[in-house]
């Protein structure tokens, strides 16, 4: 009765945790697509990217407004990812779009999860999501995630990261 209990749990464990990853891709294109003007050009769609487990030596991913103006790019290497602001785009690093969806709701919760399972034995602690915001006086240098994981983690990221910086460049082009 005992290990049919234990494997019982386990099953749900996984199962919640399946959940949650999934509930986490629908808020991020929820949050994407509910902001997005109905027209929808070609520049909205990134490039597909290669695999990271393929240990690609690097992929550049341009973030782009919906009238086509660059305004970041994301570079991955590895399991690292960069998002660096294109020169001139200067984007505040305190703007709710960053703090309150990305770092917050994103990575943070990310960061959460892989301590958990740092913590349970599941995952080496060198390999837990680490972040660093850059910024100098008041404005975004960088973003730098390293070990973001698998690819649905990236794909997650970089639709988190897309939508953030859309709304921060809109806030900021407002002005």
């Amino acid at each position: 009765m005992k290990t049919f209990l234990e494997r019982r749990l386990k099953q749900q464990e996984e199962e919640v945790t399946y959940l949650r990853s999934f509930l986490g891709v629908v808020d991020t294109l929820l949050a994407e697509r509910s902001f997005r003007p109905v027209d929808i050009g070609p520049a909205t769609s990134a490039p597909p990217t290669k695999q990271a487990s393929e240990g690609a030596p690097s992929d550049n991913v341009p973030i782009m407004t919906t009238d086509g103006v660059r305004i970041a790019s994301i570079a991955i290497e590895g399991n690292d990812l960069r998002v660096l602001p294109e020169p001139g785009i200067n984007l505040d690093s305190n703007s709710p779009p960053l703090r309150s969806f990305l770092l917050a709701k994103v990575l943070e919760p990310m960061q959460s999860k892989d301590k958990e399972a740092a913590t349970a034995g599941t995952l080496q602690p060198d390999n837990m999501l680490t972040y660093d915001v850059e910024q100098e006086e008041g404005h975004l240098k960088s973003i730098h995630v390293q070990n973001y994981g698998d690819d649905r983690r990236l794909l997650e990221l970089k639709n988190a990261i897309r939508w953030t910086f859309r709304r921060m460049y809109e806030k900021t082009a407002a002005k």
